[in-house]
């Protein structure tokens, strides 16, 4: 039995205490909309939507570093002992980027790792503006693409390529949104152009044997997120989640809780449903909390 929980796929800025949420959102007269909550089937483009409300909230180094700080206290308090925060510094203006992620590093204090997110759509320059952030603080152990692709974007996901490239000769952690819904092949792109070590949801992977040897072949950890799958509706319920079928293939992968605030779930509680999953044994979901400690970066 291990020490505690890992979850190394949690979004800061979807992560607050409903508690926190309604004190910030009087403090800045910021109305916040009622239904916060992620349901089951809202799809991905309904879910990010969500985030406008929290990122309003979260403009200063001083919320940062609360939200941050809750986090951590949140996580220990629910028996996680290896965790890590992400959430993309672009949007929060209200300091320059590098006190913003000073502002997350301080509120965490050691207790998790900080991986910075850039979004599909945005320019690779931004991407490399968050490898400059990362490079001399070995707090922010990673560099993250997050979101989804959209016909009207710009840039491919191979566009990231150098970017990611960079993080990953300086020691950075490389961890990329994929297959969250999305054909296979989107998977094999971020390991082969971003040198991913590490896949967030990749619920298709086993669309493609080809995806599955590659992932098998350069040890990927995949970062399943089951509750957060249900409601963007990319699986119909997490006893549907392929993990099981993930562990018989030999494949690395453990289980996150993505957004505690709008999935209204916590990891105790997400490990305790995927063990409801048909095929999931209790030396399975041991497999699964030994791959979140296994797989995190460290710097």
């Amino acid at each position: 039995m291990h020490a505690g929980l890992a979850d190394l796929h949690r979004h800061l800025d979807g992560s607050l205490r409903p508690a926190t949420a309604l004190a910030l959102a009087a403090d800045s007269g910021i109305s916040v909309r009622d239904d916060l909550r992620f349901h089951p089937g809202m799809g991905l483009g309904a879910a990010l939507e969500r985030f406008a409300s929290t990122i309003a909230l979260l403009q200063t180094e001083s919320s940062i570093r609360r939200v941050a700080a809750e986090i951590a206290e949140d996580a220990m308090r629910d028996g996680v002992t290896t965790m890590e925060v992400r959430f993309a510094p672009q949007f929060h203006r209200g300091a320059t980027m590098d006190r913003i992620v000073d502002a997350a590093l301080e509120g965490l204090a050691g207790r998790a790792g900080l991986i910075l997110c850039g979004l599909y759509g945005d320019p690779p320059e931004l991407l490399e503006a968050l490898v400059d952030l990362a490079i001399p603080r070995p707090g922010v152990v990673a560099l993250d693409l997050a979101g989804g692709p959209l016909p009207a974007h710009r840039w491919l996901l191979a566009d990231y390529g150098p970017a990611f490239l960079r993080a990953g000769r300086h020691g950075i952690g490389r961890t990329v949104h994929a297959g969250e819904g999305r054909p296979p092949d989107e998977i094999a792109t971020a390991i082969r152009a971003l040198g991913a070590e590490r896949i967030g949801h990749g619920t298709t992977l086993l669309e493609d044997p080809r995806v599955v040897e590659l992932i098998l072949e350069r040890g990927v950890t995949i970062e399943g997120c089951p509750t957060s799958n249900v409601h963007t509706g990319v699986i119909a319920s997490v006893r549907d989640h392929p993990l099981p079928h993930w562990l018989a293939l030999g494949i690395r992968a453990c289980v996150n809780t993505d957004n505690t605030l709008f999935s209204d779930v916590t990891a105790s509680e997400e490990l305790r449903r995927v063990g409801e999953i048909p095929g999931m044994t209790d030396a399975l979901c041991e497999r699964v909390i030994a791959c979140g400690h296994e797989g995190r970066f460290v710097r």
